[in-house]
């Protein structure tokens, strides 16, 4: 039986990315929460930065030779193998959502993909509760999963050049939400008055991995 295995790549001089091997869920990310938490300490490491099945290290110290290099990805390799699920209990946070009409410009295109009806998309998407696995793409933004699969709907073609913050959108097999306006290929399927970073906090970020948020159905417009 061959075990896939997981990969390192280079970024830069300063930093390396470490992508996990298999399909992304709940305790694959648990896994790289732990690997965050544990390589934060290695002393050459700067910061430990988890992202979608991935964990990108930047260095204080770079390995400076092809056996550091080796050395370093080794202890990777080891440090992914032994890590065990860490189940971050964070807060859960419900944000109310209007969803379709100006709010969810891209709700028809969801509807035609999936051949549900508008209801029955607004309801499959707003029962789960949905982990924070990571942050990224732009601040406060939180990657999540949990989405039901049956309303999983292709990024756009042509990608939208600008869609507002509290957009809640969905792209591929997940749905996120914007904290800034910015371009997108997600499908905006509605909005929320929430803010999800603002730089004069202590933490700028209102969400951190293993919170947790609940989608409420403030209305409906068709």
């Amino acid at each position: 039986m061959i075990t896939e295995r997981a990969s390192v790549s280079l970024l830069g001089t300063t930093a390396l990315l470490f992508e996990a091997p298999g399909e992304l869920n709940l305790g694959s990310q648990q896994r790289i929460w732990a690997l965050a938490r544990e390589t934060q300490e290695w002393p050459e490491v700067r910061e430990a930065v988890p992202g979608m099945n991935n964990l990108m290290l930047t260095f204080m110290r770079p390995p400076r030779s092809a056996a550091e290099l080796e050395s370093l990805e080794a202890r990777l390799h080891a440090a992914w193998d032994a890590a065990e699920a860490l189940p971050l209990e964070g807060r859960v946070v419900e944000l109310p959502v209007v969803y379709g009409g100006e709010a969810g410009p891209h709700m028809a295109d969801v509807v035609s993909h999936t051949g549900l009806s508008v209801e029955e998309i607004v309801d499959l998407h707003s029962t789960p509760i949905y982990p924070v696995y990571a942050l990224g793409s732009h601040p406060g933004y939180c990657y999540l999963g949990g989405m039901d699969p049956r309303i999983a709907t292709p990024r756009r073609k042509v990608p939208v050049l600008s869609i507002p913050g509290g957009a809640v959108s969905i792209g591929g097999a997940q749905t996120g939400v914007s904290a800034s306006a910015g371009p997108s290929g997600w499908n905006t399927i509605g909005s929320t008055s929430m803010c999800f970073f603002d730089p004069a906090q202590d933490q700028p970020a209102m969400l951190q991995p293993g919170d947790m948020i609940r989608f409420r159905v403030e209305r409906i417009v068709k």
